[in-house]
This record gives structure tokens, C-alpha cells and sequence, in this order.
């Protein structure tokens, strides 16, 4: 069953799409409006926040480099407050109200794939900053449609290689949205690959602050890793209740994406021992350029603060978008669509593309496990492994449904 807000937001989207789609105005003149709708307020606003200072980074860069022959990009910030509805809602009034011509965003597999939604009856080039396998299946897919982020497919073989042995027994406590189901499907996958045991799974309600009905449950099960398939709040309040209650004493405890922002807010305690996945750590500047020139513009602008792993996503997604623009040299829908296709780019971690079927952005995955530190520093995590892309089997096009 879906969770109300899935439903509220399907709603929504049905509602949009029974006005006449509307003329995308692309004017060759003025600002190159870019809209970012993304969750400022519930229990992932830390992240994004993060998100929104990244991209304005991106936006300051191109036009401090004098933009498209002196056109400036102009960033619009929208709070879909973790809501399908509300963000199909935002999507529509970025682009009939304030007419922007690309839209960067969401935090969440639900949002992101209402705001999808409306892009392809839309026509609005829209790049997604949120892991999500379904917004590359067919169904879901469109020529406006391309996914920055990693997807749960590629994140859950780099962390489940990883952390899973033959022979071990598996569960899962699994946050019940888009989001949870697809890191579940994704381990399970890999725990058949490796001969691992999936022994169970228990779902939460998003936003829970409450787990002991469940911890008790998953100790019965007698796993050997509980993988935590949550998010922001949720993932820190679920594996501190989990500690607390002693399970990690007993069993490893992993967590497909392990962001930066939780772990501060949490503590080492809380995450001690903790393994996860993450698109982006800063440590990488040692080997990588261009995570180096991030780094610093980001301490420049934000008094030696370091960006987090899915604000990095937001810098990396504006930038790669502004680049296309510069390549095709206008701001023309169908035309930056085909640059963006096309690009092969290198924002901050490494070489990325994207795939031709589905806009999926192919790419590395780092496998981290969080580290005791000062307070107040920022070297938290220790990467265990970089999972290059080409050691990645992404779901074939077929899989996807697509021809």
C-alpha cells in the first residue's frame, strides 16, 4: 500500500495533467533560470540545505566566468517540503509562473519522481539529485529526464560486496517508501550473488522517532548485518535506538548511503563501527583534482566548512548543466538536452557520462565507514573502497523496459 503522501501526491500530478500542457517560453535573452525545488524543511533539511549552497556555488562559478556571451544563470529555491504533492506543486509554478528552463532537485525517490512527472508533459530538461532505480525504467523515463545521483542498484553492489560474506544472515529495517524498497530489492540482489541469507525485513513509517516495536523483532531474526535502508533523521535515530538497545554488540551494522550531514549531527558514537556508501568524500582531493578545486572554492565560501556528499551532487548537477549549455551555446531546450546527453564531465569526483537509455550518470561508488574525531572536525569517515564504475553492473536497457 502506499503511504498518504504518495497518494496526495498522485493526486496532484493528476490534476496537473488535466490542464493543457503549457508553451515552454525559451527566451535567448535575460537570465537562464534554473529551479530547485528540494526538502528545506522535515527530516532530511540539513541535506538540503547543502544542496542549495553547492548549486548556488555552481551558479556563481558560470556567471563570475561571464555565463553564456553575458547571460547569467539565476538560481529559484523552492521547499517541497519532502511532499510529492508539494513538489509537483513547486515544479509547475517554477516552470508556468516563473518560467525557468531547467529544474535541478529533490532529496527523496517520492518527490523526485512526481516532479518527473511533470517535466515530461512539460518538456523541461530536469536533472535528479536523489537516488531512485525507478526513475530510469521506462515508465518513469523521458528525453527531458537524467538522474545525477547514484541509483540504489549501484549503490547496494559497492556496499553489499562489500560487507556481505557467504554464508551471513541478512535483515533489514527498511523506511516504507520508494526509497527503503528500492535498497532492499538492490541488497537482495547481492545477497543471492554472494550466497548470503536474507532472513526478514521490517518496515517504518517515514519520520519515525520511536523504534523500539521494532528492534526487538529484528534481535529474534538473529541476523549477522542489519542494514538500515532509511534516510537523514530516520537513519540517525533508527541505529542510535538500535545501539542503545545493544544490537551492535551482536551484528554489523550497514547502511547503503552514509552522508556526511548525519554523521555530524549524530556523533561518532552513534555511528561508531557504522559501514555505508556515499557518491562523494571529501578525502578524495588527495587523488582527485577536481574534488580538490571543490573543496576549496567551497572552504572559501563557507569559512573552511567542507561540502557534504548530496550537496556535492547539487554542485555537480548545476555545473554539469551549465556546461551543456555553454557547449550547445543557447539555452534552447531540445538543444542543451543533446549537449547534456553527449557530455562526458569531471565536476568533483572523477570522470561521469551519461548512459544513452536511461540518463543515468555512470560513475564511482566510495564505500566509507564512519571514524572517532574531534568535535568540530570534519575528517569523519575513513574510505574503505572506490568502487570504479566499470566494476558496476548497471540494469540493462532491456531490463528497464526501454527498446
Amino acid at each position: 500500500m502506499k503511504p498518504p503522501h504518495a497518494l496526495a501526491g498522485a493526486a496532484c500530478i493528476a490534476l496537473a495533467f488535466a490542464l493543457p500542457p503549457a508553451a515552454h517560453a525559451q527566451p535567448q535573452s535575460g537570465p537562464i533560470r534554473i529551479g530547485l525545488p528540494v526538502p528545506l524543511t522535515g527530516p532530511y533539511g540539513a541535506e538540503a540545505q547543502d544542496q542549495v549552497r553547492n548549486a548556488e556555488l555552481a551558479v556563481k562559478e558560470f556567471n563570475d566566468a561571464g555565463g553564456l556571451g553575458g547571460r547569467k544563470a539565476e538560481l529559484l529555491v523552492r521547499d517541497d517540503k519532502l511532499n510529492p504533492a508539494e513538489a509537483a506543486a513547486r515544479a509547475l509554478e517554477l516552470i508556468e509562473k516563473d518560467h525557468v528552463d531547467f529544474i535541478v532537485g529533490s532529496l527523496s525517490a517520492a518527490t523526485q519522481l512526481a516532479v518527473n512527472n511533470v517535466i515530461k508533459q512539460r518538456k523541461v530538461p530536469y536533472i535528479s539529485i536523489s537516488q531512485s532505480d525507478a526513475i530510469n525504467e521506462a515508465t518513469d523515463f523521458s528525453r527531458y529526464t537524467f538522474h545525477e545521483s547514484l541509483n540504489p542498484h549501484m549503490t547496494t553492489q559497492a556496499v553489499g560486496r562489500y560487507a556481505f560474506k557467504k554464508g551471513m544472515r541478512i535483515a533489514f529495517l527498511t523506511a516504507d517508501y520508494a526509497y527503503g524498497h528500492e535498497m532492499t530489492r538492490g541488497f537482495t540482489r547481492v545477497a543471492r550473488e554472494v550466497g548470503a541469507t536474507v532472513v526478514g525485513e521490517i518496515r517504518h513509517p517515514l519520520g519515525a522517532t520511536d523504534y523500539s516495536a521494532f528492534l526487538p523483532r529484528l534481535m529474534a531474526m538473529r541476523p549477522d548485518v542489519i542494514v538500515f535502508n532509511n534516510f537523514g533523521r530516520d537513519n540517525q535515530i533508527s541505529i542510535r535506538q538500535a545501539g542503545d538497545f545493544g544490537l551492535k554488540s551482536a551484528m554489523k551494522f550497514v547502511t547503503p548511503v552514509l552522508t556526511y550531514t548525519s554523521r555530524v549531527a549524530a556523533g561518532p558514537r552513534v555511528y561508531e563501527g557504522v559501514i555505508g556508501g556515499s557518491s562523494y568524500y571529501w578525502s578524495i582531493e588527495a587523488n582527485t583534482p577536481s574534488a580538490r578545486a571543490l573543496n576549496a572554492r567551497y572552504r572559501q565560501a563557507f569559512n573552511g566548512a567542507v561540502p557534504s556528499d548530496y550537496g556535492s551532487m547539487a554542485y555537480s548537477a548545476v555545473k554539469s548543466l551549465l556546461m551543456a549549455v555553454k557547449a550547445a551555446g543557447t539555452s534552447d531546450t531540445e538543444k542543451v538536452v543533446d549537449a547534456l546527453a553527449g557530455l562526458r564531465y569531471d565536476t568533483y569526483k572523477g570522470m561521469q557520462s551519461y548512459r544513452a537509455c536511461d540518463h543515468q550518470s555512470v560513475q564511482s561508488v566510495l564505500v566509507i565507514a564512519s571514524k572517532d574525531a574531534p568535535k568540530g572536525s570534519s575528517d569523519v569517515f575513513s574510505v574503505l573502497q572506490v568502487a570504479p564504475a566499470a566494476s558496476l553492473t548497471l540494469r540493462s536497457c532491456a531490463e528497464l523496459g526501454h527498446q
